[in-house]
C-alpha cells in the first residue's frame, strides 16, 4: 500500500508539473501572437509602409522617426474589433490507454476583442518632437466547450497585455530623422484546462473523473526601440524601426478543483513563477509617390521568435522545475499596398495585402491553446478628412489562414493530457475606426 501511494504521488507531482508548464508555455504562445493592429490607416494598406508612410500619429508605435513630420501637437485612438473563428476537427483524439477520448470538437474557439489605442505627439520647437504611444502589442482570447475532446490540453486561454511608450524624435537634416523611445509592458493572463485524475486513480477510470486547473499570472517588462526616416526625394521615404525584447518575469498561482482526496496533497494551490523573452522585431518600409493621387507602399517585418529557446518553471511549493523546449522558427511578413487621394478630394483610399508567416513550425508543435499557421491578409480602408485639423479613417481586413493540424501524441508532458489529433479550421476578421485631431 506504501508503495502505491509513493508511485501515486509521484505519478500526481508529474502531472501537475505537467499541468502548471501547459499554462505558463502557452502563455509565451499567447504573447507570440503578435498584435499588428496598432494602426487603422495601417490597416486598409495591410500595414505595407508602416514605418515609411508618417502622416499620422500612428507612426509612434511603427516608427517614431516618422513623427517628425507632423506640425504642432496631435493625438488620436482607435478600437480595433477582432473576431478569429476557430473551429477543431477531431480525428481519433485518445488516452494513453489507447482509448477513444469522449467529447465534442469545442464549437467555436476564436472570441470577440477589442484592441485599442491611443497616441499623441508634439513638436517641442526646432528640430525636436516628444510622443507617447498607449497600446496592447500581444494578446490572445480562445475558449472552447468545458467537455471537448482536448479539454486536458486547454479550456480557456486570454493574454492581454499595455504597453506605454515613450519616445522622442530627432529631424537631423531634410532628409534624415532618428528616434528613440522607451517601453513599460504589463502582462497578465489566465489559463484553465480540465484534469483526468481518473487516469491517475486507475487506468480504467481514464476520462471518469475529471478536475479542472486555473492559472493567473502577471508581470512587468522592459524594453526600447529605436527607428531612422530617410527621405532621398520629396515623393520617396525609407523607414528602418526596431523594437527590442521586453523580458516578463511572470508571478501567479495554479488553483484546482474537484481534486480526489488522495491526490490533494500534490494538487495544492500553489505559487509559481516564469521568465518570458518576447521577441525582438525589425521592419524596413517604403513609401513612394507616383503621382499627386497614387502613392505604393511596402514593408519587410522580421521577428526573432527563436530567441524563445526554453520556458523553466519554478513552484514555491515541493514541485521541481519544469523545463519545456520550443521549437518554434524566426518569421517573415511581407506587405504590399497603395493609396489614392484624389485632387481636391476629402477622401483616402487604401488598399494591401500580406503573408504573415506563423513561428509554429508543424502539427507536433502546435498547441491547442495558440493553433496559429501562416495566413494572407486582404485589407482596404478609406479616410475622411471633414475639416484640416479632424480626421477619421476606417480599415477593414480579412485573414484567409491555412487549415491548421496537430498531432499531440500521449507521452511526455502530454502523456496525461492524451494524444489530440485533428485540425482546425480558421480565419480573422477585423473592423476598425480611428479619430485624429491637431490642436
Amino acid at each position: 500500500m506504501r508503495q502505491r501511494s509513493g508511485l501515486m504521488s509521484k505519478t500526481a507531482r508529474a502531472f501537475a508539473i505537467a499541468g502548471l508548464s501547459i499554462g505558463l508555455v502557452q502563455m509565451a504562445g499567447a504573447a507570440g501572437f503578435a498584435l499588428i493592429e496598432q494602426s487603422v490607416p495601417g490597416m486598409g494598406t495591410a500595414y505595407a509602409g508602416a514605418a515609411a508612410t508618417a502622416d499620422s500619429v500612428d507612426t509612434l508605435y511603427f516608427n517614431p522617426a516618422g513623427m517628425t513630420r507632423l506640425p504642432g501637437t496631435q493625438t488620436g485612438a482607435a478600437v480595433h474589433l477582432v473576431k478569429p473563428k476557430t473551429e477543431f476537427n477531431n480525428k481519433d483524439s485518445r488516452f494513453v490507454t489507447t482509448a477513444p477520448i469522449q467529447g465534442g470538437d469545442g464549437g467555436d474557439a476564436g472570441g470577440l476583442a477589442a484592441v485599442p489605442h491611443c497616441y499623441l505627439t508634439h513638436q517641442g520647437g526646432g528640430t525636436t518632437w516628444l510622443g507617447l504611444a498607449v497600446n496592447a502589442p500581444f494578446g490572445l482570447k480562445t475558449e472552447y466547450d468545458g467537455d471537448w475532446v482536448g479539454r486536458y490540453h486547454a479550456i480557456k486561454s486570454e493574454v492581454k497585455t499595455v504597453n506605454i511608450n515613450p519616445s522622442i524624435g530627432l529631424r537631423v537634416n531634410d532628409q534624415l530623422s532618428i528616434a528613440v523611445g522607451a517601453s513599460a509592458m504589463h502582462l497578465e493572463g489566465e489559463f484553465t484546462n480540465a484534469i483526468d485524475f481518473g487516469l491517475l486513480v486507475d487506468p480504467a477510470l481514464a476520462g471518469a473523473l475529471d478536475g479542472k486547473s486555473k492559472i493567473e499570472g502577471d508581470s512587468w517588462g522592459w524594453g526600447f526601440n529605436l527607428g531612422a526616416l530617410f527621405e532621398p526625394s520629396v515623393d520617396t521615404r525609407i523607414g528602418v524601426h526596431f523594437r527590442s525584447e521586453v523580458s516578463q518575469d511572470i508571478e501567479g498561482d495554479a488553483k484546482f478543483k474537484r481534486v480526489p482526496g488522495a491526490l490533494q496533497p500534490a494538487f495544492s494551490d500553489t505559487d509559481v513563477k516564469a521568465d518570458v523573452d518576447l521577441p525582438a522585431s525589425v521592419s524596413v518600409s517604403g513609401f513612394h509617390q507616383l503621382n499627386a493621387e497614387w502613392a505604393i507602399v511596402g514593408d519587410y517585418t522580421w521577428t526573432d521568435w527563436s530567441s524563445i529557446p526554453e520556458l523553466r518553471f519554478k513552484f514555491d511549493n515541493s514541485l521541481p522545475d519544469q523545463v519545456t523546449s520550443f521549437d518554434w522558427r524566426d518569421t517573415s511578413r511581407l506587405s504590399l499596398g497603395g493609396i489614392y487621394t484624389p485632387q481636391r478630394s476629402v477622401w483616402s483610399y487604401r488598399f494591401g495585402v500580406a503573408y504573415d508567416e506563423s513561428p509554429v513550425r508543424n502539427a507536433k508543435s502546435r498547441s491547442a491553446r495558440l493553433p496559429d499557421n501562416d495566413r494572407v491578409w486582404v485589407s482596404i480602408g478609406a479616410g475622411f478628412r471633414p475639416s484640416e485639423k479632424l480626421r477619421v479613417d476606417v480599415g477593414y481586413a480579412h485573414l484567409f489562414i491555412d487549415d491548421a493540424k496537430i498531432r499531440k501524441t500521449a507521452s511526455g508532458e502530454d502523456r496525461t493530457r492524451g494524444a489530440l489529433n485533428g485540425s482546425y479550421n480558421a480565419s480573422v476578421d477585423i473592423l476598425s475606426i480611428e479619430a485624429q485631431y491637431q490642436f
